[in-house]
C-alpha cells in the first residue's frame, strides 16, 4: 500500500459523505499526509509538522475581510510544509469560505478542500489514520521482505544473475548491471519494460552523474546505485524509475548493491586461489608438458590434457598505458569459456590476462577462440589475440608465445587504420606479424636504426619538437594522396612537400622510389611493434 494521498483521502467513504468540493490548490492534491489535524486555533502552525493535514470549521481564522490575516494563515501552512487544508461549513461559514482565505490558499499551493456537509471531525481523523498506520504496516513488512530476501541470498553467495532478479522481481520494472565504461553486463527487462530500454545505452549513462552513492536521474527516469569496493568503483546498478523512488526502492537498490559486493569479495577470494592455480598449471605445461604429476592436476582442476587440442590467447588493454584491474576481464573469459563449455585455464602474467582453452579434437578450435573472444569484447576494450593450435602438450609454450608475439604486432590504437576484430592471428596481420616473429632479434634494432636513425637526430635536434618521423608516417600511411597524408597532420600541402623534401635530405633518398618506401615502412612497423613490446 502505498502513501495516503490528499486525493486519496478524499476518496475515503466518510469524505465522500460530507460531499468535498476542492477550491484551491487542486494540482497538489497528490501530496502525501503524514497525518491529521483537528483545530480551531489560529495559531496551529507551530504544531504541524511536514505533511499535516488540518481540519478546521473555521471558527479561530481571520475575519472575512482581513486579506492579511489569511494570506499570513496559508503562508504558514506553506512554510510547515502542511499537505493541505479542510474547512467544514455549517459552524462560522454556511455557504462558501471567504474569497480571501482561497486565494491565499491558491498563491501558497495550499489544497483547500470544503466539506458542503457537516460531519464528524473524529471519523475524518479515524479513517485517515487507520489508513496511515495500514501503510506504514505495509511498508514495514515490505521492508522485512526485502531483509529477509537478501540475507538470504547473501547466505546463500548467490550470484549476479540471481540478485538481479530478486531486484527485477521486487520492483517489477527492467534493471541493469553495467560496468565502469557504461557497457552493460546484464539486463533484466521487467515484464513492462519496453523494448528499446537498452537503446544507445552507453552514451545516455555517461551522461548520467550522481553526486551521493544513489541518486535519481529524472531525465532518464533511473535510480542508480553505485557499486564500489574500499579500491574503487567497479559499475552501477540501474533500475526504472519513472517519478522520485520510494524508500522502499531505495532500500531494493542498496541491499542488491551490498549484496553485489560481497557476492564479488567471496568470488575474489575463491577467485584468487583459482587463479594462482591456474598459473601455475599453465607455467608448468609451458615448462614439462609430458608430466604425469602435471597431467593429474590438470585433470583435478578440471582442465582435460588427454586426446586434446590446445589454444594459448592473450589479452591487453585497447589503449596502450592503461593497464589496470584485470579481475573483470578475467572473469569474462571464465564465464564464457563456461556458457561455451570449453575447459579454459585463465590467470593473470605481466599485467596481461592469459587464457589455455583444451578442446576436443573433432571441434573447431578456432571458431570457439572466436566465440569466446566475441563475448568478452562486449564488455571490454581489449586487443585480444591467439596463436596457432597445439595438437598434442607438446606445442601448448608455442601457442601461448605466438599469441603474445600477436598481441605485441596487433595494433593497439582503436583510432589507427585497422580492421576490426575481436580476435588477432598470426595470419591477419602480415608485415606485423611476420615482424612479430623476430622477437627482440638484434639484427632488426639495427636494420630500423639505419633506416630511421637519421630522421630520429633530426627530430631530437629540434628539442623533440621535430614531426619528421610523423610526416613520413602520413607519407607511407596515405600511399595514393599527399593531399590526404598532410590532412591527417593538419598541415597545409605547402609545410608538408617542405618535410618531405628534408626527409630526403636527411637521409639522402628519394621517397619516390618504391623500393625505399617498402625499406622505411617496413623500419615504421618493425619500430612500432618493438615499443608496443617494450
Amino acid at each position: 500500500m502505498s502513501a495516503l494521498t490528499f486525493a486519496d483521502a478524499l476518496a475515503l467513504p466518510v469524505f465522500r459523505r460530507a460531499d468535498p468540493v476542492v477550491v484551491a490548490g487542486a494540482e497538489h492534491l497528490g501530496r502525501a499526509i503524514r497525518w491529521a489535524h483537528a483545530t480551531e486555533q489560529r495559531d496551529v502552525v507551530p504544531l504541524l509538522r511536514p505533511g499535516d493535514l488540518v481540519l478546521t470549521m473555521g471558527t479561530g481564522l481571520p475575519a472575512d475581510d482581513d486579506a492579511e490575516g489569511f494570506e499570513t494563515f496559508a503562508e504558514g501552512l506553506a512554510e510547515s510544509e502542511s499537505s493541505g487544508l479542510v474547512v467544514e461549513l455549517g459552524r462560522r461559514w454556511s455557504d462558501s469560505v471567504p474569497d480571501a482565505l482561497v486565494a491565499a490558499c491558491e498563491t501558497h499551493a495550499i489544497p483547500l478542500v470544503v466539506l458542503t456537509h457537516v460531519t464528524r471531525f473524529a471519523a475524518l481523523t479515524q479513517a485517515i489514520g487507520e489508513r496511515i498506520v495500514d501503510a506504514q504496516l505495509d511498508e514495514l513488512l515490505e521492508a522485512q521482505r526485502v531483509h529477509e530476501t537478501f540475507t538470504e541470498l547473501s547466505f546463500g553467495q548467490a550470484g549476479p544473475a540471481d540478485i538481479l532478479d530478486a531486484v527485477a522481481r521486487l520492483t517489477g520494472g527492467p534493471v541493469v548491471l553495467e560496468n565502469t565504461q557504461h557497457r552493460p553486463l546484464d539486463f533484466l527487462p521487467g515484464p513492462d519494460a519496453s523494448t528499446g530500454f537498452l537503446d544507445n545505452w552507453q552514451a545516455r549513462s555517461a551522461r548520467v552523474r550522481i553526486a551521493n552513492r544513489t541518486g535519481w536521474h529524472e531525465k532518464n527516469g533511473w535510480l542508480v546505485t553505485r557499486l564500489a569496493s574500499q579500491e574503487q568503483d567497479w559499475g552501477r546498478l540501474v533500475v526504472a524509475s519513472s517519478s522520485p523512488p520510494s524508500q522502499r526502492l531505495v532500500a531494493v537498490v542498496e541491499r542488491a548493491a551490498a549484496a553485489l559486493a560481497l557476492h564479488r569479495l567471496h568470488d575474489r577470494n575463491r577467485d584468487n586461489l583459482t587463479r594462482r592455480t591456474h598459473q601455475e598449471l599453465m607455467a608448468a605445461l609451458e615448462r614439462t608438458p609430458d608430466s604425469d604429476e602435471v597431467r593429474n592436476r590438470c585433470e583435478i582442476a578440471g582442465f582435460p590434457t588427454q586426446r586434446r587440442q590446445f589454444l594459448g590467447m592473450v589479452a591487453r588493454p585497447l589503449l596502450t598505458g592503461r593497464a589496470g584491474d584485470t579481475s573483470d576481464v578475467i572473469a569474462s573469459f571464465v564465464h564464457a569459456a563456461h556458457a561455451l563449455r570449453a575447459p579454459a585455464l585463465v590467470c593473470e602474467a605481466e599485467r596481461e590476462v592469459r587464457v589455455l582453452l583444451s578442446v576436443s579434437r573433432a571441434s573447431d578450435v578456432d571458431g570457439l577462440a572466436d566465440r569466446v573472444a566475441q563475448r568478452v569484447h562486449g564488455g571490454h576494450d581489449l586487443v585480444i589475440a591467439a596463436g596457432r593450435a597445439a595438437p598434442v602438450r607438446d606445442g601448448i609454450a608455442r601457442s601461448l608465445a605466438e599469441a603474445r608475439q600477436v598481441a605485441d604486432a596487433a595494433p593497439a590504437d582503436p583510432g589507427g587504420p585497422r580492421e576490426w576484430r575481436p580476435l588477432h592471428r598470426l595470419e591477419d596481420l602480415h608485415l606485423r606479424g611476420l615482424l612479430a616473429l623476430f622477437g627482440d632479434d638484434d639484427r632488426l634494432r639495427l636494420y630500423v636504426d639505419r633506416e630511421l636513425g637519421e630522421l630520429r637526430r633530426a627530430d631530437e635536434a629540434h628539442g623533440g619538437r621535430g614531426d619528421l618521423i610523423a610526416v613520413l608516417n602520413a607519407l607511407l600511411s596515405h600511399p595514393a594522396s599527399k593531399t590526404e597524408a598532410a590532412a591527417s597532420l593538419h598541415l597545409s600541402r605547402a609545410a608538408f612537400y617542405d618535410r618531405l623534401a628534408r626527409i630526403e635530405q636527411v637521409l639522402g633518398v628519394d621517397l619516390d622510389d618504391p623500393h625505399i618506401r617498402v625499406s622505411l615502412h617496413v623500419a615504421l612497423v618493425a619500430d612500432e611493434v618493438a615499443r608496443a613490446r617494450d
